[in-house]
């Protein structure tokens, strides 16, 4: 039998219910043991709006916070597969999970075959491409990458995420949909798990990633691809801007978080369509170039510099 171990961050709890699914067809079939990587100081669930964005700068930093000694039992046990779920924050892995990843904890994936699991509201490119060069750090080997987004319009899923956020609100009102990850996505997860375990027994991990693009492992818009490389240069900018006046919770940057603030609820509400608009046009110039960056994203593979 196979020993697979799950480790992940979540506030709400939705990732760990993707998780869940993924292995739920598995659980039977082989030893699957759920870790969950836990800041020593928590972030806020419901988030205070100031706390939220006072965090984007050691995020997009890679400045992790810091987190508790995994079970000894995890190091004792030889692990034949990790599955390594996360959340974007700010277009880079959550704060805990850079933690992890930079912290001696981070030994137990070292030389290991790993899957990493994403739930995001829509952009996860920079974030897989920073967990992808942490992984080569620990010759550990990524071999499979799953994608759950929330499939709401772009304008609609920032509602509903900050509703959820702010008010901790998952839950459908008025106009406004659930927030997050679409309920049936989650439940549909399963269908990747007996693919992973057949190619775990089979010793075929290198074969992995295709067969779950074939079972809509991800789904990547070329005209996000575009807006990503776009919105990463502007939070590297601001985040540095920001942490030259201090670092979290120093009233010294307070201005300088609260006018990111402004200016990003400007950039997705009013000058979002504007964007998509040029994106749209970039796309149709650059189509062909474009449907190679989105071939590349899906992969496990890692080129420097491609966001």
């Amino acid at each position: 039998m196979k020993n697979i171990l799950v480790l992940y961050y979540t506030q709400s709890g939705q990732l760990r219910d993707i998780l869940e699914h993924l292995v739920k067809d598995i659980k039977n079939q082989a030893s699957i043991d759920f870790v969950e990587v836990e800041p020593v100081t928590p972030f806020p669930w419901p988030w205070n709006a100031y706390e939220f964005f006072d965090a984007m700068p050691e995020t997009v930093q890679r400045i992790g916070r810091e987190i508790k000694t995994l079970p000894v039992s995890v190091h004792q046990k030889q692990y034949d597969l990790v599955i390594l779920g996360y959340q974007p924050w700010f277009l880079n892995p959550s704060q805990p999970i850079t933690g992890f990843l930079h912290s001696d904890e981070v030994s137990i994936l070292a030389g290991k075959p790993v899957i990493t699991v994403v739930g995001s509201r829509n952009m996860w490119l920079n974030s897989q491409e920073q967990i992808k060069q942490d992984l080569i750090k620990l010759n550990a080997t990524l071999v499979g990458n799953i994608v759950l987004i929330d499939k709401q319009p772009n304008l609609i899923s920032t509602l509903t995420v900050v509703r959820w956020a702010f008010k901790g609100q998952k839950e459908a009102s008025g106009w406004l949909p659930a927030a997050g990850v679409q309920d049936d996505d989650i439940r549909a997860t399963s269908r990747f798990g007996p693919v992973i375990l057949k190619h775990l027994s089979a010793n075929t991990l290198q074969q992995l990633q295709p067969e779950l693009l074939s079972l809509g492992a991800i789904s990547l818009d070329p005209g996000l691809v575009l807006l990503e490389q776009r919105g990463i240069k502007n939070f590297r900018y601001w985040s540095k801007f920001i942490r030259e006046k201090g670092g979290p919770g120093d009233p010294n940057r307070k201005s300088r978080v609260k006018l990111f603030q402004r200016l990003l609820f400007v950039g997705i509400f009013i000058l979002s369509p504007l964007s998509s608009l040029t994106a749209f046009i970039k796309l149709q110039l650059k189509k062909k170039s474009l449907l190679k960056d989105v071939d590349y994203f899906k992969s496990v593979q890692y080129e420097k510099g491609r966001i």
